[in-house]
């Protein structure tokens, strides 16, 4: 299996255009690297509860555990001596181990945010990336485990030193620490980095430590303290690993470089988006990609430009539901739980309201009126004049919304059906029968839904109530036959990752979707 698993053969109805934006991804995200004993390289993909090996010469990846298998949101992994591969899931608060034969087995099942794990001399590490992060040895044999340090802010990718100590990135300090395996107080090795989130040593010693806010990558020298750039990566780096002596990092998008010295680099598997889930589109024609843990500015044309992400200043927070506010400002949904208005030219957000239960789509109409579904409670709420109240309730997993002046519709995707709310009136069912409807929007008398079980796009005229297919064959939803297991919060970072399809429109009737089975972002044209 080459990577990502995509449809293929889509196809536009007459009168419709369809291309992408954007090139699909190879991978459903990247995080933790292991380099394997057949020269591989392992990585742990968080989103798509997946862990593949690609040979970085070729560039051809192989799944290792596949998605709806038994390892859940691996985050980091490590191999030992026989080939058994260790590996934290992050949303599920473990540890597992995977045999070369694929068995899967849990080592340790109490670790909120399992995220960093290593092996030294026979030993399991492993440690929390949250507020107050325990870092524990782990027997293999189900006893209980060994305390090496707590109350850290944050821990993650880290190794053991020449030393024998372990070195560690404390994320919430912005430093790297180390301590004995024997436990006692940390000592401060680094700080003033740009958010260190993996710690990995060369053949000489050196300290490669990742920086997911800056996207630099450095070499630390412990004996003259040095510090030197790398590379400059873009922010979203995750990890770091070796074969010999070349150097290999992650980004949380999917990406894969390689280091070659002098600044100079070598893409392995080309960066790309994760999902992506919500789009909206801004009076200029801009287009807003909400993907999860980044959010990015496309235009036609052009490639995606990063406007923010969860690490930086005024990011309200993993992204799921977009719609277009005033000028340089997005309505965002996040999955936290919150919905806000994100400026990200300006690095700040003004939250709207909290508490809320898987988040999904948003609009907003002319007057100001923001409509939000809350898939988890089967609710629709509405913001206006500084008050949020409910205007529906009791529907089956609401999760795309389009408004049309004080008229709301939203995608029922547990009951495959659209509905309508008006003020004063009983839900009034639009459209029935469908698979899985989430993205919708509305242009010109019609409203278009995105069904993520059959793969289309239909199109409703709403005088009419006459429907057609414009759209199959598209890459959205879980891939055929794959049942995906449900990620839960990763602590107070993100929320459920609930994938999303999204759907929005153009001035000029052009439809944008999200390919989120493969990474891309779809344009949908009428003929002129």
């Amino acid at each position: 299996m080459n990577g990502r698993i995509a449809p293929s053969g889509m196809t536009a109805g007459e009168g419709w255009s369809l291309e992408r934006l954007t090139p699909p991804s190879r991978l459903y995200g990247a995080n933790g690297l292991a380099t394997g004993a057949d020269g591989r390289l392992y990585v742990a993909q968080v989103g798509g509860s997946q862990v593949s090996a690609i040979d970085v010469d070729s560039g051809a990846i192989s799944t290792i555990s596949p998605m709806g298998g038994a390892i859940v949101a691996p985050d980091d992994l490590v191999f030992d001596e026989a080939g058994n591969l260790y590996l934290t899931e992050i949303t599920e608060g473990r540890v597992s181990m995977l045999t070369p034969g694929g068995q899967a087995r849990v080592i340790h099942g109490d670790m909120p945010v399992a995220n960093p794990i290593t092996r030294h001399q026979g030993r399991l590490i492993a440690g929390e990336c949250r507020m107050g992060a325990r870092i524990m040895e782990l027997p293999l044999d189900g006893g209980a485990p060994r305390l090496i340090l707590d109350n850290v802010p944050m821990a993650n990718a880290f190794q053991v030193g020449p030393d024998g100590k372990l070195y560690f990135p404390v994320m919430g300090a912005n430093e790297i620490w180390r301590v004995d395996l024997n436990g006692g107080a940390p000592e401060v090795v680094a700080g003033d980095l740009g958010v260190p989130d993996s710690v990995k040593f060369d053949s000489k010693g050196r300290i490669v430590t990742t920086q997911v806010a800056s996207g630099q990558v450095l070499r630390i020298d412990l004996v003259s303290g040095t510090r030197e750039v790398l590379a400059d990566l873009g922010p979203g780096l995750d990890n770091v690993s070796f074969i010999g002596d070349r150097i290999f990092v992650s980004s949380i998008p999917g990406e894969i470089t390689e280091l070659l010295g002098d600044g100079k680099v070598r893409s392995v598997v080309p960066r790309a988006l994760q999902w992506p889930l919500g789009l909206a589109v801004d009076g200029q024609g801009a287009i807003f990609v909400a993907d999860g843990t980044f959010g990015y500015t496309l235009r036609p044309g052009g490639a995606p430009i990063l406007a923010g992400m969860i690490f930086y200043p005024g990011c309200p927070g993993y992204m799921r539901g977009v719609a277009p506010g005033s000028p340089g400002e997005w309505i965002v949904t996040t999955g936290t739980g919150s919905l806000a208005r994100y400026r990200p030219g300006e690095g700040a957000s003004e939250f709207i309201s909290h508490g809320h239960d898987r988040l999904m789509g948003v609009a907003a109409n002319a007057r100001g009126a923001i409509v939000f579904a809350e898939q988890g409670t089967g609710q629709v709420h509405v913001a206006e004049n500084g008050a949020v109240r409910a205007i529906a309730t009791g529907l089956d997993q609401p999760m795309g919304v389009a408004v049309d002046g004080d008229t709301a519709y939203v995608a029922e995707a547990g009951k495959g059906r659209i509905v309508r709310l008006q003020q004063g009136r009983a839900v009034e069912i639009v459209a029935e029968g469908l698979g899985r409807p989430e993205g919708i929007a509305i242009s010109n008398g019609t409203l278009y839904a995105v069904d993520t079980q059959t793969k289309s796009l239909i199109a409703f005229d709403l005088a009419s109530g006459v429907q057609r297919v414009i759209a199959t064959h598209l890459p959205v939803g879980a891939p055929v036959g794959i049942t995906p297991k449900y990620l839960g919060p990763i602590g107070d970072m993100a929320g459920p990752m609930i994938n999303f399809c999204g759907l929005t429109a153009g001035p000029d009737g052009t439809l944008y979707l999200s390919g989120d089975a493969e990474g891309s972002v779809l344009a949908l044209r009428p003929a002129t």
